[in-house]
Formats: structure tokens, sequence, C-alpha cells
């Protein structure tokens, strides 16, 4: 088995790793992040050996093949092989961080490329600084209107406080991304965790290595965006929910609640919309007593107390969560029910409000603070464009998170046979469609076509888990071993075609995404690059003026003090600098003209 492993290295890589020279060179690339093709299916290639293992100890008198069919085939409910079952659960976390390390290695001391990832540093940097905001600029504060940053007597970011929480750490470490590397790999490893809940740990193992190759996730994990840190909160609460559902453990539903009011903190609607098939169960649960699984170790004779004790653990941290959020509403936009969300959007972008005929009603609200070409943008919510936006969700999340086909052939198997498996699978498509039913008045389908929607992304890995499980255990029963056969080859041809370039005919998803994200922290790097150029190692204010006809680059990004060697401020032409230069008289002076991208110094 060994000589084979070493074949079908040397058939990508030749004789690279026997000759020292050149095995110095490959090593060197991959830390560059110039990575071989076959890297994408190492986890696979590791898990050769475990697998020929069991099929040689099969023969008669060997127990071992025995051991390992117990292990994959078993479930949480019994406890089994829990050694094995934590070297599954590092394996499945290390290859996740990998993949998310070395994809990251492409975008190295390259700065964030979307307007949110600034708004979400000035938030991290702030409640690093210990504060919930920062003071405007009193003079001229419209100078330093930033996308997504509230500048209303209080300079901080628009957003809830999860996400700057979650960066937070990892910004005094010198890493913001780092953050969401580790995300990502904790999310796997609660995915495999669930699968191996809900059904064995072959299910687990198969779902948490399909997350860890994931384009969609891998990308993302090196965004600073809202969705991994709100996406660890949604895989703990379902761990976390399906354990105490199956336990009664009070420690289960504290974490339950830990790790939706976490979600909420980050991206409150997608945490609703989530957990709201589990909150009716719940709540089911909690009123009447009924089971919702067929197996279960809480016994159906519960009294309503030790339910309502249930119910307080899942709660409170969901209540501490209010009280953080309506405090950090009070200190930024003095109301405790006003969130800096909502007072942003009636100030600078009315038209991006939630609802149909949301530019028709923003318009009824424009005020002199609008940002012109970016509130310009919203299109007006009608049933036809809600129809189009569900679409290209749908379509968008299942090929970011491993491919269509695979997908659609995995809901119907899980559907068509719901007495296969445990009555809690179905509150996964549940969540599926719930968080696509909340995002419906939304005018925007999202970036790439499936952002609002990207939490969906390990309950369609779930679901494939599953319905592998279920199909595998059909055919096998009925001696059909050449269906399993295509079905894994199904599943390594999606994974092939997410991760594989062959040029000039196909480009992987994921390279194509990279370079997508990549050019535009190109162009911030080198408007950053210049800038350092032209000070001369003097302080700075740099006069930029916008380009209304490109609203997805704005160079106005400061740091959350709006103090530093260097300042970025927006003005409408080049007049308006000498009637705000003298506001700065120690620094020098830098105009930028974004629609030519051309500097000068006045």
């Amino acid at each position: 088995m060994w000589a084979v492993l070493i074949g079908v290295v040397g058939y990508f890589e030749g004789n690279r790793w026997l000759d020292p020279q050149s095995r110095s060179q490959a090593l060197t690339e991959w830390l560059s992040g110039t990575y071989p093709d076959y890297f994408p299916f190492l986890p696979f290639i590791l898990l050769f050996p475990l697998a020929w293992w069991g099929f040689r100890s099969s023969r008669p008198g060997r127990s071992s093949f025995t051991k390992i069919v117990g292990w994959m085939s078993g479930s949480a409910e019994h406890e089994v092989s829990a050694p094995l079952t934590l070297v599954m659960l590092c394996v499945v976390g290390v290859v996740s961080f990998g993949m998310s390390w070395r994809t990251g290695l492409n975008f190295a001391a390259l700065p964030p490329a979307y307007h949110d990832e600034y708004s979400y540093l000035i938030q991290a940097e702030t409640y690093l600084h210990g504060r919930w905001a920062n003071p405007e600029f009193t003079p001229q504060p419209e100078l330093f209107d930033q996308v997504h940053v509230l500048n209303e007597g209080q300079f901080a970011s628009r957003y809830f406080p999860g996400t700057g929480a979650w960066i937070a750490p990892f910004l005094a470490l010198g890493n913001p991304w780092l953050g969401h590397q580790v995300a990502q790999a904790l999310c796997a490893m609660l995915i495999f965790l669930v699968g191996r809940e809900l059904s064995n740990n072959g299910t687990g193992l198969l779902a948490g290595l399909l997350f860890a190759l994931s384009p969609g996730l891998i990308l993302f994990s090196n965004l600073l965006l809202a969705h991994h840190p709100t996406m660890l909160g949604l895989c703990l609460f379902l761990w976390a929910f399906l354990r105490g559902n199956r336990t009664g453990s009070l420690t289960c539903w504290l974490l339950a609640g830990c790790g939706l009011s976490f979600a909420m903190l980050c991206r409150p609607m997608t945490a609703a919309a989530f957990g709201l098939p589990f909150g009716i169960v719940f709540a089911v649960w909690w009123f009447t007593g009924k089971e919702t699984r067929q197996y279960s170790d809480v016994s159906s004779t519960t009294t309503f107390m030790v339910r309502t004790r249930s119910a307080l653990a899942l709660g409170l941290p969901l209540v501490l969560g209010f009280l953080i959020v309506f405090i950090s509403n009070k200190q930024i936009t003095g109301s405790y029910t006003r969130t800096p969300y909502e007072l942003y959007l009636d100030t600078y972008t009315p038209r991006h409000v939630y609802g149909f005929n949301n530019v028709i009603r923003g318009e009824q609200k424009l005020g002199p603070k609008v940002l012109q070409g970016y509130d310009g943008w919203a299109q007006n919510l009608t049933m036809k464009l809600a129809t189009h936006n569900v679409k290209t969700r749908i379509v968008s999340s299942m090929r970011w998170t491993l491919g269509l086909l695979p997908l659609l052939a995995a809901i119907v198997v899980v559907l068509v046979s719901p007495r296969s498996g445990r009555r809690e699978w179905l509150l996964i498509p549940a969540a599926i469609i719930s968080l696509h039913v909340a995002h419906i008045p939304y005018w925007f389908e999202g970036i790439m076509g499936w952002h609002y929607v990207f939490e969906t992304a390990p309950l369609w890995i779930l679901l494939m888990a599953e319905a592998t499980h279920r199909l595998f255990t059909a055919w096998r029963s009925q001696g059909h071993h050449a269906m399993c056969w295509c079905w894994a080859a199904m599943l390594v041809l999606a994974i092939v075609v997410n991760h594989s370039t062959v040029r000039p005919v196909w480009p992987s998803p994921l390279e194509r995404a990279i370079a997508e994200v990549k050019y535009p922290r190109q162009l911030y790097a080198s408007f950053r690059t210049n800038i350092e150029e032209l000070r001369n190692g003097q302080p700075a204010i740099v006069f930029v003026i916008p380009d209304p006809s490109d609203i997805s680059m704005d160079y106005v990004t400061n740091p959350a003090t709006l103090s530093g060697a260097v300042l970025v401020a927006r003005i409408k032409d080049q007049k308006d600098v000498k009637l705000v230069r003298h506001l700065f008289p120690e620094r020098n002076a830098i105009v930028f003209n974004a629609k030519t991208r051309q500097f000068e110094i006045p």
C-alpha cells in the first residue's frame, strides 16, 4: 500500500522528493503558497493506509476490520472509540486550518478588499482601546465619512459587536485574518461532531473533510467579514442543541445558548433564521414534553420544571447577548433600541432598507448626508427581483459549497428517506429554507451571489455526508457495490473540479475567486505604497476625490482613533483642499484622484 502511495506522489512530483536539492525547492514553494495540484486530496490519500489496514484485517481470524467498521458506524450515542474519534477530530481541524492558511498566503501583506472588512477592523481596534466608540473629528466630521462606518457624533462601525470582539485578540497579535482561519478549523471540527451526533463517525468524518475542502468556505475564511464568527456560533449551537436534546445535559443547553447568542451578536437575523426550526422543536418539547427523536437518553416523563431548567440554560445567554446589544446601542447612538446599523441606513443609505419597494420608501427619507453613488446602487425590490435573488442564492450557495448536482442529489436522498435516519435530520433542510426565506426581502443577491445565506454551507455539507451514508448502507445491503464507487467518484470529481485548473479550458472556482478578491486588495496596497513614497517619512493627510462611477473601491479608510502617520479624507474636488488644508497644519498634504488614480502634491 505504501508503494502505491509513493507511486501516486511520484506521478505528480516525479523524483523531486528523492533528490535533496529538488526536495528543498519543493519545500520552499510550499511555504511560499505554491502547493502541488494534489494537495487538496492529501486528506483522502492519508486515509488510504487506514482503510487498507482495515480491509487486510477483515480476513478470517482478524478482528481489526470489525473494529474499524464499528468505529465508522458508531454514533455519539454510544460514545465509542473516544481516542480514535479525537484523532479524526484533530485531522479534520488540521486539514481545514491548513487549507485556509495556505490560501491566505495568496493575499500575504495585502490589505482587505471589501468596505465591510475595514469597518470590522475599526470595531476591533476600538475594543482594544477599551471603548465602544471613538470621538469624531469635531472641526469637520464629514471629511472622514467612511463606508459602513457611523460618523454622527461618534466614529464607530455600524455593525453588531460580535465580529469585532472575535477579531480583536488576533488583531492585537498582528494578524487579524488568523482569527477567521481558526474559526474555519473549529467549524470543521464541530461539523464532524454534528455528523457523529446525528448519524455516525463516518458521516462526521466525511462532513468534516468536505467542509475543509469547500472552496467558498476556504475563501471566506480569508475575508474579515462577519460570516465565520457567525458560523462558529451557529455550529456550536447546532452540536450542543442536538446533544442536549439527546442527553438532557444543562451544560449542553448552556453551550447551545452561548453559541446562538454569539451568532446573534454578529448577524442577528441570520442567527434567528437559523435557530427558528430548532426553537420550534424546543418549544414543543418544553410545553408538552414530547420527544422529537426516536432514541433519547432523556426520559419522556421529565417534569415541566426539569424542562424549564433546560429552557433557562438555553435562554440566559441570549438575554445576556441582548443586554450587550442594548449597551452598545446606547453608547453609540444614544438609544437602547436604535442600532448603529439602523442609524447608518437612515443617514447614509436609506434606499438600502430591508423590505420590498426599498428604493421607493428610501427616497422619502433622503437627507443631506446620503452617499449618492453607493445609495443609488440599490435596486427596487419587487417580487420578480426577489424570485431571481432566491434562485441565485440557492444555486450559488450549492456551487460554492461543493457543487450543484451533488448537493441536489443529496437533498433528494435525505428528503425521500426520512425513516432512514433520526428525525432531527429534517431540521437541517428546514434551517436552510428558513435562512433563505429570511433574506427574501433584501434587494441585493449577495457577494458572489450567496453571502447572505453563507451559513447554509455547513448544512448542505451535512446533507451530503448523510446522503452518502444512507446510500452506501442501502447499496451494500443489496450488493450494489458498483453504485458506491460511482457515488464516491462523483464526490471526488466535485472536489477536483473545485480545486484544479486546466488552462486555458477551466479555471478552478477557488482560483477564480482568489483572483477576484486579490485585484482590489492590490489596488489598496498600491495606494498605500504610493503614499509612503510621497510622504517621505513625514505625517500626511491624503485628500481623496472619489470616483462616482466606481462604488466598489473607496480609499477613505482610517484607524479607529483618526490618528497616526497617515490620514485619508474625502473631498468633492481639488478646490476643497484650500478650504480644509488649515485643519491639518502639521501634516503634508497629498491629493488623490480615484478616477484617474493619480497623485498630486498641492
